[in-house]
């Protein structure tokens, strides 16, 4: 298989569909709630585009110029006051009107919002998902299929089984393996990688079974599987237990993204084109999207907390040119008495975005590249 054979069987046509779908709707709800706060505050709003580039269909409401343009993701607005204003010849000039003149506040406020919302978005469907799908328990897995013919259906294995206890020892809630901690129910892996006698207790529709079978990691150089798919158990929650779980697991995995981002800034100026499992590109996106569209529409909502949590938490990095990186522009001109100069200010965004497009550009070429 080429490496185009390989992009067309990974991107399928459902999966590029939901990956502009969610995409869209993160960078759409994501303007809307910078547009929100400034025309709160009375500032106008000239126009509002989905998506981006040429403009394919625009129409005037409200004192803005609401428009559809050809790339399909991506979006942006243009609030009065935060770019130069020509003037009577024509020459670019600092704005003093609606943006400029709101308070640090009232600038902080409308820059906060489009990263907020992301946030709120993403705690709310991991709200949806655990009152759907239930609350992961760790120390419980649940088996979700067996492979017709392996040797999980010879001994009996069913989906729907769960397993609660191995070699008679109940599952940890987590465990530690290579200096890695992991959940309890991913040690089923590592007791597969041990040759020998082994035995599953199982809870099938609230009746205990034991299955016990020899096991051989490998036979003549080749890995044995046992044919199951499977995940942790769950059990339903209610809305309160639902959100505060949203709430903390969100900021247990806010080490993680940094790291994330820290080891892609790494990568970026070391020019380290390896694939990174923990950030991907436009087509590693669709990939996973396209994965999560074969699965289950659960799998769909998984990704969709995914990339609103991951556009909220890059969308506030420091960076100028990106929300965070004007808040602090803003925070240093309140800090200092003065705003910067809108030259100054211009200046310093500029080389951010200049830097936020180069990146990327480099996570798109390293995605072609580490599939090629």
């Amino acid at each position: 298989m080429n490496p185009f054979q390989g992009f067309a069987a990974a991107l399928t046509p459902a999966g590029l569909l939901w990956t502009v779908l969610i995409l869209g709707a993160a960078t759409f709800l994501h303007e809307l709630a910078h547009y929100a706060l400034a025309r709160w505050q009375g500032v106008g709003v000239k126009s509002f585009s989905v998506g981006m580039g040429p403009i394919l269909l625009r129409r005037e409401w409200r004192g803005t110029q609401w428009r559809i343009s050809l790339l399909p993701l991506g979006g942006y607005v243009e609030i009065d006051g935060m770019a130069p204003q020509p003037d009577a010849d024509g020459v670019p000039r600092a704005p003093t009107t609606g943006f400029a003149r709101l308070p640090a506040a009232g600038k902080v406020a409308v820059l906060l919002a489009g990263p907020l919302m992301n946030l709120l978005l993403g705690l709310g469907l991991m709200t949806g998902l655990f009152m759907g799908q239930g609350l992961p328990v760790p120390d419980r897995v649940h088996i979700e299929a067996v492979v017709a013919g392996s040797r999980a259906e010879a001994l009996g294995l069913k989906p729907g089984d769960v397993i609660t206890a191995i070699d008679g020892r109940d599952l940890p809630d987590s465990a530690t393996v290579n200096g890695h901690e992991i959940a309890g129910w991913e040690t089923v892996r590592e007791v597969l990688k041990t040759p020998g006698p082994h035995e599953f207790t199982l809870d099938r529709a609230g009746q205990p079974q034991r299955v016990t079978f020899d096991w051989q990691p490998t036979v003549n150089g080749e890995r044995q599987l046992l044919g199951i798919q499977y995940g942790p158990d769950s059990r339903r929650a209610g809305l309160a237990e639902a959100i505060s779980t949203s709430v903390s697991s969100t900021v247990q995995v806010v080490p993680q993204v940094l790291a994330a981002f820290g080891n892609l800034f790494k990568r970026f100026f070391t020019l380290d084109l390896s694939r990174d499992q923990n950030v991907s590109g436009p087509i590693g996106t669709a990939e996973i999207v396209s994965q999560a569209a074969a699965a289950s529409p659960w799998a769909l909502v998984q990704v969709a907390i995914m990339l609103n949590l991951s556009l909220a938490f890059f969308n506030l990095l420091p960076i100028p040119g990106l929300d965070g990186g004007r808040i602090l522009l803003v925070l240093l001109g309140a800090v200092k008495g003065r705003p910067l100069t809108h030259e100054q200010e211009n200046a310093i965004n500029f080389m951010g975005f200049a830097f936020v497009m180069l990146l990327m550009l480099f996570v798109v070429v390293r995605d072609v590249v580490t599939r090629l």
